[in-house]
């Protein structure tokens, strides 16, 4: 309602009769996760050296796996086997698989000796690992649908091996229709959902900086802190 004086002023949103569990989540998400975390203009210095490039490096190969997959999907076996297009894309796929593990890798490695679980990051270094291994569960059933002997006699062999464990009554790699829908729905959504979390956590808690770091750098102070001085001298 309206007064001479102007608009009445909106009552806070933390009242308890205003609050909804959508309005809820809309606060903690803004709380945790503001626009300028998501989407930043900028990046701490130390973001330049090498070590920071391999994960977004493998991000990237995850992308081209993700669409040459697809493609690869809509044509069937027959159609990367037999066709020169096909041969490419299934190609372009392994190769961007093979970049992909080898980018993690180093990722994985490099953030190890970094210590990067460090303020409050535990949960974005699990959901990294969790990364890894989800991805070699996928990328072994990759292997399983390239239709020749070396697909027959890893199924076989593998199907043994989960037999022995008790896997082996409900996921049956010998199966290709099974494993077929695990390769590209189930598993890649895995991935994907994974390493959606990572990155969501990454912008939360900041990119890890580098154990040499003086907790005194300009580059680590909190955004409504202002700059000194001698900030512009830093390279």
């Amino acid at each position: 309602m309206n007064s001479r004086n102007g608009p009445a002023p909106a009552e806070p949103e933390d009242q308890p009769h205003m609050s909804t569990w959508t309005g809820a989540a809309r606060r903690w998400l803004l709380r945790r996760l503001p626009p300028d975390k998501l989407l930043p203009e900028d990046q701490p210095s130390y973001v330049a050296s090498w070590i920071y490039v391999f994960g977004m490096a493998t991000i990237a190969a995850l992308v081209f796996i993700l669409v040459s997959g697809f493609v690869l999907s809509l044509n069937g076996p027959q159609w990367y086997h037999v066709s020169a297009l096909g041969h490419f894309v299934n190609s372009v796929h392994l190769w961007s698989v093979e970049l992909f593990f080898m980018f993690m890798v180093v990722h994985l490695w490099g953030k190890f000796w970094m210590a990067a679980w460090r303020g409050g990051r535990t949960l974005t270094w699990i959901t990294g690992v969790v990364a890894f291994l989800v991805s070699i569960v996928t990328a072994f059933t990759g292997y399983l649908l390239q239709t020749n002997f070396d697909a027959q006699w890893i199924a076989f062999e593998a199907k043994d091996a989960l037999n022995a464990t008790g896997i082996g009554a409900w996921f049956n790699v010998a199966n290709f229709g099974q494993i077929f829908m695990w390769h590209i729905t189930l598993l890649p959504l895995a991935v994907a959902g994974v390493v959606a979390l990572h990155v969501l956590l990454v912008r939360m808690h900041g990119v890890v900086p580098p154990l040499d770091v003086a907790d005194s750098d300009s580059q680590l102070a909190s955004p409504d802190a202002a700059p000194s001085e001698t900030d512009g001298d830093r390279p």
